[in-house]
């Protein structure tokens, strides 16, 4: 990483930006998503405590 002219410090090349970031976070997302629907519609039950306990915890929890 190198110092430019003007001061500012040279972006490095393995650090990727910040769209390329937000894309593979997106991306990444939308994959949870679908696994998640995925699951809920394989285990139901099992999708069912844990939307629960998900409320129980969100119940609980100290703002």
């Amino acid at each position: 990483m190198g110092i430019q002219p003007d001061g500012d410090p040279a972006p490095d090349p393995g650090v990727p930006s910040d769209a390329a970031r937000s894309r593979r976070r997106a991306q990444f997302l939308r994959e949870l998503n679908e696994a998640k629907a995925l699951r809920e519609r394989v285990k139901p039950r099992r999708a069912r405590a844990a939307r629960m306990r998900q409320q129980m915890r969100m119940r609980t929890f100290r703002w």
